[in-house]
């Protein structure tokens, strides 16, 4: 029998319509290029586990046991609520947080709810994003990557290229003016207009052979950039996700140049570092899992780079840090910071900065670092601009 609001509640939950599921599955490649191949190629319901999973990782929920996440939505929803966030209470239940929350005391919704919870968990596993015991693998964290890149990809599309260039010549490069044809150029190099004209002005009624002219190319620069990540504690929620978010689109695009981007993810010490590479899983998974803890130290993070970049290479090294502070340990912080600066230079590593709501005395700190290293600050005041910023700096570099 139900009763009083009860009642209401329960014609409440009769008149809802649960979410729609589309069944799909992520596809197991062995390539380590497999995200890039399959970054535009997701169905809806990997998408839409993606973003569950990218949830959860920022959450710090590592396991999804249907019993335990039950019951805290059952006893105490609005705890519940804060811990898994709407996107995940969506994906685990099939209605809307406000749904459950009006009907969480019927035990008819109840039933439905445990019965949901568990069918949506078994999904994840059936798709390999869950092992057994309801932890997440490694294909959860690739699938997570996949919809970042998603959400990235126009970014990463619409921005430019202002690469530097070498003298060296190469298949690959920018065209540069034409010349005559020479055994050995590539046909797809050809100057179809300026051969055209060429054969007019010689009268010819078909183009000859040495009437072709042919772009030379000239290449770019090869690039090493280290991407360093602050997860210091002020750089918790919203800006540790778009950070990812950035990051993964710089080493996307980054490595489909033919560039090594590396990683170095920092606090109040060296959390991780990631030698310069083309191996954009590497990167992804080192990115994906990152949480915001403790405090800063930028010298060290300088210093560290240095290490980390070929000593025997002739292109471009740079350093892209990505902070909201600027160092707070050490006895002289910013003394031993300036300094790290200078040793970067005189090893030919630029230094670019993209600050995050810094405060005053943090840029003006952040542009002597740049001042001192041939790089460039940008000062991030909305959180959406930062994969472009940083995108930005890459080309520019």
């Amino acid at each position: 029998m139900v009763l009083g609001s009860e009642r209401e509640d329960k014609k409440s939950y009769d008149s809802l319509e649960p979410i729609k599921e589309v069944d799909g599955s992520l596809a197991s490649q062995k390539q380590e290029d497999k995200l890039m191949k399959t970054v535009l190629q997701s169905d809806k319901d990997q998408v839409d586990q993606g973003k569950v999973i990218i949830e959860a990782i920022n959450k710090g929920i590592n396991a999804f046991n249907p019993d335990i996440m039950f019951e805290n939505m059952a006893n105490n929803f609005s705890m519940a609520k804060k811990l898994y966030g709407k996107t995940l209470i969506r994906f685990l239940a099939g209605y809307d947080d406000s749904y459950v929350e009006k009907n969480i005391r019927i035990p008819e919704f109840k039933k439905q709810l445990s019965e949901n919870i568990k069918h949506n968990i078994e999904r994840l596993q059936d798709n390999k994003i869950l092992d057994k015991k309801h932890f997440l693998t490694d294909n959860s964290y690739e699938l997570a990557a996949i919809n970042i890149l998603h959400e990235e990809v126009d970014k990463v599309s619409a921005i430019g290229s202002g690469e530097k260039t070498s003298t060296k010549k190469s298949h690959y490069g920018q065209k540069t003016e034409s010349r005559d044809y020479r055994k050995g150029d590539r046909y797809k190099d050809l100057d179809i207009k300026k051969s055209i004209k060429k054969s007019i002005r010689r009268g010819h009624s078909t183009i000859q052979l040495e009437d072709l002219k042919t772009y030379d190319r000239q290449s770019r620069a090869k690039k090493y950039i280290i991407y360093a990540l602050d997860t210091s504690g002020s750089m918790k929620g919203e800006k540790i996700g778009v950070c990812k978010r950035a990051g993964i689109a710089l080493a996307y695009k980054a490595i489909q140049e033919k560039d090594r981007v590396g990683l170095i993810v920092f606090g109040d010490k060296i959390e991780k570092i990631v030698r310069p590479t083309n191996n954009f899983s590497e990167i992804v998974n080192n990115i994906i899992d990152l949480k915001a803890s403790k405090e800063t130290d930028i010298s060290a993070v300088i210093k560290k780079s240095i290490e980390l970049y070929p000593n025997d290479v002739t292109g471009v090294k740079h350093l892209i840090l990505l902070s909201d502070a600027m160092p707070t340990i050490g006895k002289k912080p910013e003394k031993n910071t300036l300094d790290a600066a200078g040793i970067a230079k005189e090893a030919n590593i630029t230094i670019s900065i993209i600050g995050i709501k810094l405060d005053k005395e943090g840029e003006e700190l952040a542009k002597k670092i740049v001042e001192i290293s041939d790089g460039k600050f940008y000062s991030v005041k909305e959180l959406a601009n930062t994969t472009a910023i940083l995108l930005e700096d890459y080309y520019s570099s």
